[in-house]
C-alpha cells in the first residue's frame, strides 16, 4: 500500500504544476488592464501630406495652362485655348478675356456674360484644363529645367523627373516657391510634399 501511495501522491503534484503553469497570467494576457495601466499602444504612422489643390473648380488658371472652351450649340467658338504671357485667352467675337487667378468655373462665367451681351442669347459655357501649366526644378539636379506637369506629383517625383539628385545635392528637403490665390510663398519642405503647376523647386547644396 505504501508502494502505490508514493507514486500517486507524485503524479497529484504533477498535475497540480501542469495546472499553474499551462494559466495566462491575468495581467500579461488581459489588453483590458495593460490599457489601463500603460494606455493604449502607440504606433508610428506615416507622416501624410495634403494633396493640392487641383480640383477644376477650385484651381486658379495662370500663364501658360491650356484650357478647353465649350460653347454648346457654337461650334466655332468651342475650342482649345492656350493663357498667354498676360494672363488671358483671345477668342472670336469677344475678344481678349483675361483669365488669370481665375477659376475654370470663374472664367467659364466670365464668357458667358460677354457673350449674352449682344452676340448669343442665353449661353451655355464650359471651362475644362487641358493640360496644366509647367514647373520648374532648379540646383543641384542632373537635368535642372522647365519640365510638364502630372497632377498628384511631389517634390520626390520631380526630382526624378530632373534625373536625379547630384552628388552633392541636399536630399532630406528641397526650397518650394507656390503662387496661388494669395500671392507667393517660399517654404522648406520634405521630399513627400506636394507640388502644383507653376511651382519652383530648389534642391540645395549639401555643405559635407
Amino acid at each position: 500500500m505504501r508502494d502505490l501511495r508514493t507514486p500517486l501522491v507524485c503524479l497529484i503534484a504533477a498535475l497540480s504544476l501542469s495546472g499553474c503553469m499551462g494559466r495566462t497570467s491575468p495581467v500579461a494576457g488581459d489588453p483590458g488592464l495593460d490599457s489601463m495601466a500603460y494606455g493604449q499602444p502607440s504606433y508610428a504612422a506615416p507622416i501624410a501630406y495634403a494633396e493640392p489643390a487641383l480640383s477644376r473648380e477650385a484651381y486658379n488658371l495662370g500663364p501658360g495652362d491650356k484650357l478647353r472652351v465649350v460653347v454648346y450649340g457654337q461650334e466655332g467658338l468651342t475650342n482649345s485655348y492656350a493663357i498667354d504671357a498676360a494672363g488671358a485667352i483671345t477668342m472670336p467675337l469677344i475678344g481678349s478675356v483675361p483669365a488669370r487667378g481665375r477659376t475654370p468655373a470663374g472664367l467659364a462665367a466670365e464668357i458667358t456674360a460677354r457673350l449674352r451681351n449682344g452676340f448669343i442669347r442665353e449661353p451655355s459655357v464650359a471651362v475644362e484644363i487641358e493640360s496644366y501649366r509647367p514647373f520648374f526644378i532648379l540646383g543641384e539636379v542632373q537635368a535642372p529645367g522647365q519640365y510638364p506637369y502630372v497632377p498628384n506629383m511631389t517634390v520626390e517625383s520631380a526630382v526624378a523627373i530632373a534625373g536625379g539628385f547630384s552628388p552633392r545635392a541636399r536630399r532630406d528637403e528641397v526650397t518650394l516657391t507656390h503662387t496661388d490665390a494669395s500671392g507667393a510663398g517660399r517654404f522648406v519642405v520634405p521630399l513627400g510634399t506636394p507640388i502644383g503647376p507653376g511651382d519652383t523647386v530648389f534642391v540645395g547644396e549639401r555643405w559635407f
